[in-house]
């Protein structure tokens, strides 16, 4: 099953429940302009069960996003994979906090967790906390947070070749959420929604 979810705007389930075999791909994303809050807890309670998350965040001026995301594999035989990107500008506060979560008879689960973030200016602020808590031994897990600027370098290279700085950073900014915006069916309305 393949969701999308609007945060503020749509209704974001508390708690999902993949049972044997089931799969859910589900992308979130909240769009500039309001303040957003996800806290979901994804449990996966049977053998074969899979989900494929992805979420995308833009902050501008004195927006704040509050992500959390519980992913609980209760069973063997499961995978899970989490990819948030977002952009954080103004005076903005992003916080995401992720946990995969294996159980001790989880054996075989694969389960990855990753959030970046661009800074656009130095008042905005982000934390990140991915978490792992694994009671099983063989599985393949795996998690990561990269928080950072526009590439100087890259911008050089671009405005060298004839691109405006703003086109160049809109550039930058676009190819940055390209993962997660790539997944989205009505992608360019998304694209035109972030004002970049």
């Amino acid at each position: 099953m393949d969701r999308i979810f609007v945060i503020g705007r749509d209704e974001v389930p508390q708690k999902i429940v993949l049972g044997a075999g089931e799969s859910l791909k589900a992308t979130f994303v909240a769009l500039p302009g309001a303040d957003a809050d996800l806290a979901l807890t994804v449990e996966l309670t049977g053998e074969g069960a899979e989900l494929d998350a992805a979420g995308l965040f833009v902050c501008r001026a004195d927006e704040h996003v509050s992500i959390r995301m519980n992913v609980r594999h209760l069973v063997g035989g499961c995978k899970s994979n989490q990819l948030f990107r977002g952009v954080a500008d103004g005076r903005s506060n992003v916080s995401f906090n992720g946990l995969i979560y294996v159980q001790q008879d989880a054996q075989k689960t694969e389960a990855y967790q990753s959030c970046n973030t661009l800074l656009l200016n130095e008042g905005a602020r982000v934390q990140t906390d991915p978490q792992l808590e694994i009671y099983a031994d063989d599985v393949i897990c795996s998690h990561g947070a990269a928080i950072g600027y526009l590439s100087a370098d890259e911008l050089f290279y671009m405005r060298s070749r004839g691109i405006p700085e703003e086109e160049a950073r809109r550039l930058q900014i676009l190819s940055f959420l390209s993962p997660v915006l790539n997944r989205l069916p009505e992608e360019k309305l998304f694209r035109d929604s972030l004002g970049f």
